[in-house]
Formats: structure tokens, C-alpha cells, sequence
């Protein structure tokens, strides 16, 4: 019997549409938003305006490159949170609206689930080895930074989570300061590549147990580049690629740092990342550098898995359908979505 899940990802600023048949993804396609980099940051109105032109196209390109007619699919699985509630309601809303019209059922996923399992994504022509259960995953995105221990694909706990800022967020905003646009992450990571990390020294929260915080690094950039720019109006500019390796590697430090002492603590050395700023090159790189020390394993996805995309949603999807767990008509988005 040949499974095919369509999967829905609308909740932020990108519309993403894959399919993944019998475990396999066939198609990922995402529609990214450009009307919120001139704004410095996520418009959640335009990003709602935006989902509902893109819906459409996007699902039908993702269709098609699948090889599959919408009568062949199996179950349809859309994130049911955590996001901006309008952009969730346009996903949630056509996933009810395809399910009516094609008497399937639906699959509500956990966004952040889908992150975790972004691990368990697979192409036909790629071989990729699965981590044992349990095991930990980092996960770090503009909105979230937690540790989650991974007993099954639906058996998850937070054991570590920011009482403030998220890492992304911390990039994002530092890099906003330093007119480096929107998003910031990607802008840091390729100046900090030609950066010395020892240059700036910021401040480190001391922050009890696995928990994150980033909000006092953040006061500390900003009041460092106050100081210098009294004394040098041209100080960013001079000083672009120190600032961003120097910040980059504070962040770094922080998460792998809390990383280890959750290794320590749960005696799991089975590792793996999810969300957009695990797409960051030296994360990455920091990752695999202390794994090799340590003894751990690390299971990275590919670049493409860490940010925003249904593939993780369709395959989150696929895994309920097996299980049978279906979503009701009834069902509403939900913005604050807990595991």
C-alpha cells in the first residue's frame, strides 16, 4: 500500500508544501517572503497576505514534482502551531479545505516536532543513518532555543528552554544594530568567517540548570557598540567582521556549553540540531569539533531540513498516519502550541 502525505508549513513568514510517500520525501517546495526585510523583521499581516497567494501554487508545484495527483494522496498533515496565528490559519485552513474535497484525513503536527524530526527526512538517492532512541536535540531558531530529550517520535521532553531571548533572535537583532538587515544569522555567519572571535569580549549569562538566557548579551553588544562609537563613528564599519565572529562565537559558546551539561546530566550522547540557525557554519563545525572530543554523535540534517519547510511537516505527518492519529474539522490553529 503506497502511503503519500502532503504537508502544509505555514507558520511564519515562508509557505512550504512537500510530499513524502512511504517514508521518502518526493518534493519540498518554499516560497519565501522578501516584503519583510525592509521592515527588519516578520510583518505577521503581510505574512498572512502572503500565505494566501502563495498556498495555492505552492502545493500544486510540490504535486507535480512529486508525480502525484491530489487524488493519490493519502493523509494531508499541516502545522497546527506554535506561529503567528495568521499565518497558521491559512494553513490550517486549506488543509481542511483539501481533506473535505478529497475525504482524507488530516494530521495536525507540533512545529517544533517537526524540527526534531527534520532528522528522520529521507531522499531515495541518499543514505543517511537515524539516531537510536534516546537521544538530544538542540534545537535553536529565532523563536525557540531548547534542549529536548527524544524518547520516541511523539515522546519528547524540554529539559532546557530560554527564559528570555532565543539565539536567533539574539542574531537577528545584533545584526538589525549594525544595519545588517533582516535576517540577520546568515549575514553574521559569512562575516564572522574572516573575523577574529578574541576581538570583543561579551557578557555570558550564568543561568542555573539547562536553561538559556540571551537578553543580557544582547544589552552587552549594544552598550559596546555605544562606547566605541562615541569614540569612532566609523567603528561598525572598521570593525564588521571582529563584531560579528565575536558575537557568533559568544552565542556558540553558550549552546554548546549547555549541550555538554546535558550530556553529562542525561548520560544521552546521541546528538542531533534542528531549527534555522542550525544552519549556522560554525555551529556546525563546534558541533562535530566537540563531538570528535568527546565521544558523542551527532546526526546533522542537511541545510535545507534546519529552517522552515513542510518535508519535516510531511514527514512528522507520516509517522501519526502510521499510528492513526487524525486531526478533527473542529480543529483550530494554535499559536502558543505546547508538546
Amino acid at each position: 500500500m503506497e502511503i503519500n502525505i502532503l504537508g502544509i508549513e505555514s507558520s511564519c513568514d515562508d509557505t512550504s508544501a512537500a510530499v513524502i510517500s512511504n517514508g521518502f520525501l518526493l518534493s519540498n517546495v518554499i516560497a519565501s517572503q522578501e516584503v519583510h526585510s525592509a521592515y527588519g523583521g516578520v510583518v505577521p499581516e503581510l505574512a498572512s497576505r502572503a500565505h494566501q497567494q502563495n498556498i495555492i501554487p505552492v502545493v500544486d508545484r510540490a504535486l507535480k514534482l512529486a508525480g502525484k495527483s491530489k487524488n493519490e494522496i493519502s493523509a494531508v498533515a499541516f502545522t497546527r502551531g506554535p506561529g503567528l496565528l495568521g499565518s497558521l490559519l491559512v494553513g490550517t485552513s486549506f488543509a481542511k479545505g483539501f481533506a473535505l474535497a478529497g475525504r482524507i484525513p488530516m494530521v495536525e503536527v507540533n512545529h517544533l516536532q517537526g524540527h526534531v524530526l527534520s532528522q528522520f527526512v529521507h531522499e531515495k538517492d541518499k543514505k543517511v543513518s537515524d539516531p537510536e532512541f534516546p537521544f538530544l536535540t538542540l534545537l535553536v531558531s529565532g523563536g525557540h532555543t531548547q534542549i529536548i530529550k527524544v524518547s520516541d517520535y511523539f515522546d519528547m521532553q524540554i529539559i532546557g528552554t530560554t527564559i528570555d531571548d532565543a539565539a536567533g533572535e539574539a542574531f537577528d537583532k545584533c545584526a538589525k544594530v549594525m544595519g545588517l538587515g533582516y535576517p540577520g544569522g546568515p549575514v553574521i555567519d559569512k562575516y564572522a568567517k574572516q573575523g577574529n572571535h578574541d576581538a570583543f569580549k561579551f557578557a555570558k549569562p550564568h543561568i542555573a540548570n539547562l536553561d538559556f538566557s540571551f537578553s543580557g548579551l544582547k544589552t552587552s553588544f549594544l552598550y559596546t557598540l555605544r562606547d566605541e562609537i562615541a569614540k569612532n563613528p566609523d567603528f561598525i564599519s572598521q570593525n564588521i567582521n571582529d563584531l560579528c565572529a565575536s558575537l557568533q562565537y559568544t552565542i556558540i559558546s553558550i549552546l554548546i556549553e549547555k549541550l555538554s551539561k546535558a550530556v553529562k546530566q542525561t548520560g544521552i550522547n546521541r546528538i542531533t540540531i534542528g531549527g534555522g540557525v542550525a544552519a549556522n557554519s560554525e555551529l556546525r563545525d563546534t558541533l562535530q569539533q566537540t563531538a570528535d572530543k568527546k565521544g558523542w554523535q551527532v546526526f546533522i540534517p542537511e541545510r535545507k531540513y534546519t529552517t522552515d519547510n513542510a518535508a519535516m511537516i510531511a514527514g512528522a505527518g507520516y509517522y501519526k498516519f502510521l499510528k492513526g492519529e487524525f486531526a478533527s474539522m473542529d480543529i483550530a490553529p494554535d499559536a502558543r502550541l505546547k508538546f
